[in-house]
C-alpha cells in the first residue's frame, strides 16, 4: 500500500516533468537584463584601463533649445565659446539648436587661428530637433543615459547657462558625480540669473534637513555671465597644458635611448 502524498501516476509525473522545464527554460526578459548588465560592467571596465593622460580640454555647454538668436543670452554663451576655442578648447554640446547652436557657432568663429574642434552629440527624439550647422564631429546618440556619459568622458570642464529639465540633468548629473568622486575634479559653472534661486532653495530645504552639505554645495561656481566664466575655464586649461608639457617630457625621456 502506497503512503499518502506519495501517489504518482502518469498524468503527475508528466506534469511534474513540465513544471521542471519551465524551471529550466531562461526567462527572456532576465537573459536581456543580465546580458545589458554585462555591457555596462564591460563598459565600466573599458572606462578603467584607458590611459590617465587626456590628449585635449573640451568643455561641455549646456542650456535651452529654445533660447534663439537675438536673445541675450544667445550672445552670452556664443561669446564664451568663441573666446574659448580661440584659446585652443574644443566646445561639446547636444548639437541642435538655441544655445547649443549659439556655442558651436562661437566655436566654429573662434577656432581660425586654433585647432580647437566643435562637437555635437544628438539624441533621437520624437520631435526631431534639427542638428545645428556648426558642428565638426558628431556622435549619435539613442539614448540620454549614453550620451550624458559621453559629455562627462570628453569634458574638462562644464558650463550651465538657462535650460529646463534636459539642462538640469545634465547640471545634476555632472554635480553628484563631482560629489561622489566619479570624476576628477573639474570647473562647472552655473551661468545666469537662473541658478543663485536653485541655491538658495537647496540651501534652505536640503542644508536645513541634513540632505546636503556645505562641501557639496561648494562643487559649483556661479558666475553672472560669460565675462565671469572665462577666466576660470581659462585658468584650469593653463593648468592642463602645463600638467600635460611635464607628462610629454617625462615621456619622451622614457623612449630616449641610452648613451653606450
Amino acid at each position: 500500500m502506497q503512503k499518502k502524498g506519495r501517489t504518482t501516476t502518469p498524468q503527475i509525473e508528466t506534469l511534474r516533468r513540465s513544471q521542471q522545464k519551465k524551471k529550466s527554460a531562461a526567462d527572456p526578459a532576465e537573459v536581456l537584463d543580465k546580458a545589458i548588465y554585462h555591457l555596462w560592467e564591460t563598459i565600466n571596465d573599458l572606462e578603467e584601463i584607458q590611459p590617465d593622460r587626456v590628449e585635449h580640454f573640451r568643455v561641455s555647454i549646456f542650456g535651452s533649445s529654445r533660447i534663439r538668436r537675438g536673445d541675450p543670452v544667445y550672445a552670452d554663451v556664443k561669446k564664451l565659446s568663441y573666446e574659448l576655442a580661440h584659446a585652443g578648447i574644443d566646445i561639446v554640446t547636444g548639437g541642435g539648436p538655441g544655445l547649443m547652436e549659439a556655442a558651436n557657432a562661437g566655436a566654429v568663429e573662434g577656432q581660425i587661428d586654433s585647432k580647437a574642434r566643435s562637437f555635437g552629440l544628438p539624441i533621437h527624439m520624437p520631435s526631431e530637433e534639427q542638428m545645428n550647422p556648426f558642428v565638426d564631429r558628431v556622435f549619435r546618440h539613442k539614448t540620454f543615459f549614453s550620451r550624458l556619459h559621453h559629455f562627462v568622458r570628453l569634458s574638462s570642464a562644464f558650463v550651465v547657462f538657462s535650460g529646463g529639465i534636459g539642462t538640469c540633468l545634465e547640471a545634476f548629473m555632472v554635480w553628484q558625480l563631482l560629489q561622489v568622486r566619479h570624476m576628477k575634479a573639474h570647473p562647472f559653472i552655473l551661468v545666469g540669473d537662473m541658478w543663485p534661486g536653485l541655491l538658495e532653495w537647496m540651501k534652505e530645504t536640503m542644508g536645513r534637513r541634513g540632505l546636503v552639505g556645505p562641501n557639496d554645495l561648494d562643487l559649483v561656481t556661479m558666475a553672472g555671465a560669460a565675462d565671469d566664466a572665462i577666466p576660470v575655464i581659462l585658468s584650469a586649461f593653463e593648468e592642463f597644458r602645463k600638467e600635460k608639457h611635464s607628462n610629454d617630457q617625462r615621456a619622451a625621456g622614457t623612449r630616449r635611448p641610452a648613451r653606450g
